[in-house]
């Protein structure tokens, strides 16, 4: 039994009549009748009785009348939902993030995708940069975000954007006062770094610039995730550099000043999938990604 002779049998029992239902369908009557017989021959039973006027359904028949409107149904829902998700109109988006990539620029293009498919769900991750490469390659998210990503055969790396860096420091400091921050004037003051993890970051970076314009890094603390960082600069702790979208976090006490250094003016934000992915689902969200990334690339202006 399939869909086929659902239809036609459907077609018999609302016409009553062999030749008006074969007209229906656009056929002759003699291919519809041995389809008939072919399904009654499958359920065991008939499915009409010949009248004067045509056909009859027998008890068998009134039977499957009763059930084939459901099974054509949920055959037009299934065919529905799968040409939808084929579209990716429909399905799952796994994003893999990480600490300061929730703040602003992700969650932009996280919400405008769900403006335009709004029945994806979308599941958040947050994952170190190791943990994104290892979850992308079996395949428990879609996509990720990071910043330093290294180059890797089997993945994509895009970036999203640049972002300007900038220095978080305590009202109550004195270097509080000025439009732009150097790394010089950073000599010997406690810093905070993060993340503290293995794999290059934003920690190396800054330690790297530090030692390029031959100033002494005085490391306060070293900590996972710039919440906590700039929860630091709030409580006197020290002072963070940090991504522009930091200062959203808006911690009482703490104020950001611009970073001006020949060794680090910005980081960039990147973003990473498998290649050759077929997922649909990925696809309309990477356009959401791409087209940002150029709107950004068109309002930076120079410094």
């Amino acid at each position: 039994m399939d869909l086929k002779d659902m239809r036609y049998f459907m077609a018999v029992a609302e016409e009553r009549n062999f030749s008006r239902a074969a007209e229906r369908l656009h056929m002759a009557q003699p291919p519809l009748s041995r389809q008939i017989k072919a399904l009654e021959d499958e359920m065991g039973a008939p499915l009409f009785v010949r009248t004067a006027k045509g056909v009859d359904l027998t008890d068998a028949g009134q039977t499957l009348l009763a059930e084939v409107p459901n099974l054509l149904l949920l055959a037009q829902r299934a065919k529905e939902r799968t040409r939808r998700a084929g579209q990716g109109l429909t399905g799952q988006l796994d994003v893999g993030l990480f600490g300061s990539g929730v703040l602003d620029v992700i969650p932009r293009m996280l919400a405008r995708f769900h403006a335009e498919r709004p029945e994806v769900r979308i599941v958040l991750h947050n994952l170190t940069k190791a943990e994104q490469l290892q979850a992308l390659r079996e395949r428990r998210i879609s996509v990720g975000f990071n910043r330093l990503v290294p180059l890797e055969p089997d993945l994509v790396v895009e970036t999203v954007l640049r972002e300007p860096l900038v220095v978080a420091l305590h009202e109550s400091h004195p270097l509080a006062s000025r439009e732009r921050i150097r790394i010089p004037d950073m000599r010997g003051e406690p810093i905070i770094l993060y993340p503290n993890v293995p794999m290059p970051g934003l920690a190396q970076e800054v330690t790297e610039a530090f030692r390029q314009e031959r100033t002494e890094l005085k490391v306060e603390q070293e900590v996972e995730d710039v919440l906590t960082a700039v929860a630091l600069v709030a409580s006197g702790f020290g002072m963070v550099v940090t991504t522009r979208s930091a200062s959203s976090l808006r911690l009482p006490g703490v104020v950001f000043r611009p970073l001006s250094s020949r060794f680090m003016a910005d980081l960039e934000l990147s973003c990473l999938y498998r290649r050759a992915d077929p997922s649909p689902v990925l696809a309309a969200f990477l356009k959401v990604v791409h087209d940002y990334a150029r709107s950004a690339k068109k309002r930076v202006k120079p410094a």
